[in-house]
């Protein structure tokens, strides 16, 4: 058995750019372009990515502090700061970055956009993207790596018109070995955040995500768990990553009614009073999105925290520690092969270190593994195949029955 003691020492991505010289402090860099709604969601990113460093460091308790890299590019005002911890006590590798960037829409970017959203999108049109995305690898194989971001990205309107915009994110767990009450305390606390903000956000998320209606019922988390489980899921290999959360994407909470109207208007009056409409209800839609990203990025910590004291300290094996390896190869290959974000910043010329720190520090990949049947690594693996509710899993266990002790 290895002993641990107290004493023992995802993304979104925009991390194209090349890194200042001079040393820029967090939220030191002056936002001067973008809307007012992105100039506020990027000063909020900047503020909970300095709580989150500070708040790791100190939960990590080995006096390792995170490397940070700010960054900037020449000519449009974006900047970032990249961040990365390394070797601490619970943290082995981990990583919580912010990019705040400017640009101009490519024709292919343009189209895939004008296709995805329904929305006629020019290649030249100016956008502003911000995001923080973090990514916390555990040292012990019996605490779960946590994966999490928020980001906004807007697109100029055209002469006059205003800024369109909407918002994405979410928070996932991917555990090695299956605690179940961990497990159900993570969804459940993003169940009753979603709950909380789901009248606000009818019709919110692109591609569904209203078929309840506005009434309650838990459909918003329903919806965003199911989009998790299958955004995670590597296709080869039939399974998930883990053991999922939520995810959100094209996110903006107008009703349907606002973004139907103009197709109900049959003449110019009603158009532009159904336009006017539309627009009312987008800027309060926009307002429900932006809260509930915010809610969930302040959910991130308080949902991984209390599971970190309850495993970080427990004995496990050199087999269990294997095992880790082998599953972060698992983490890998989807970063890798599928993750969006990842794919999108491993680009000639780009700021690969930036992107890839997100990955994990040590893993392993093993000819055809296959778990023992009835072993907790099978146990796993069957959950990642067929995932779980677990908000509502009736075999979960009471909450203290489990906390002591290893698989």
């Amino acid at each position: 058995m290895i002993a641990v003691s107290s004493s023992m020492s995802h993304c979104f991505c925009f991390l194209v750019f090349a890194p200042l010289a001079a040393s820029l402090a967090t939220g030191g860099q002056a936002i001067t372009k973008g809307s007012p709604r992105f100039r506020s969601f990027a000063a909020f990113l900047l503020d909970k990515q300095a709580a989150i460093l500070a708040a790791v460091e100190a939960e990590d308790g080995s006096g390792r502090a995170f490397a940070r890299e700010p960054w900037a590019r020449d000519g449009d005002g974006s900047f970032g700061l990249t961040t990365c911890i390394e070797e601490g006590d619970l943290v082995e590798k981990g990583a919580a970055s912010v990019s705040i960037v400017y640009g101009k829409l490519t024709e292919d970017r343009a189209r895939a956009m004008s296709g995805r959203r329904n929305e006629p999108y020019k290649a030249g049109q100016g956008y502003s993207a911000a995001a923080l995305s973090l990514v916390f690898h555990s040292r012990s194989p019996l605490v779960p790596t946590f994966r999490a971001d928020v980001r906004y990205f807007e697109v100029d309107g055209a002469e006059e018109t205003e800024a369109t915009g909407w918002f994405g994110g979410g928070a996932d767990l991917t555990p090695y070995y299956l605690f179940d009450q961990d497990c159900r305390d993570f969804h459940c606390a993003y169940k009753a955040l979603c709950d909380k903000h789901e009248a606000s956000l009818v019709g919110g998320c692109e591609g569904g995500g209203g078929g309840g209606g506005g009434g309650g019922g838990g459909w918003l988390y329903a919806d965003l768990k199911a989009r998790c489980d299958e955004y995670f899921l590597l296709p080869a290999r039939g399974e998930r990553r883990g053991v999922g959360g939520i995810f959100f994407d094209d996110f903006t909470g107008a009703p349907p009614a606002a973004l139907t109207a103009t197709e109900e208007a049959d003449d110019d009056d009603e158009e532009g009073a159904a336009a006017s409409s539309a627009a009312a209800h987008g800027s309060r839609g926009l307002d429900a999105a932006q809260a509930f990203a915010e809610a969930v990025a302040d959910q991130w910590m308080d949902s991984w925290f209390p599971i970190c004291r309850k495993r970080r300290f427990l004995p496990y094996t050199e087999e269990q520690r294997d095992w880790q390896l082998v599953r972060r190869g698992r983490y890998l290959e989807f970063n890798l092969l599928y993750d969006r974000g990842v794919r999108f910043g491993l680009v000639p010329g780009g700021r690969t270190e930036a992107v890839m720190v997100s990955a994990p520090p040590l893993i392993r990949w093993r000819f055809n593994q296959v778990p023992s049947e009835g072993s907790e690594e099978a146990r796993l693996v069957d959950v990642l195949r067929n995932p779980v509710e677990w908000a509502t899993h009736p075999q979960a266990q009471p909450a203290d029955a489990d906390a002591d002790a290893s698989p």
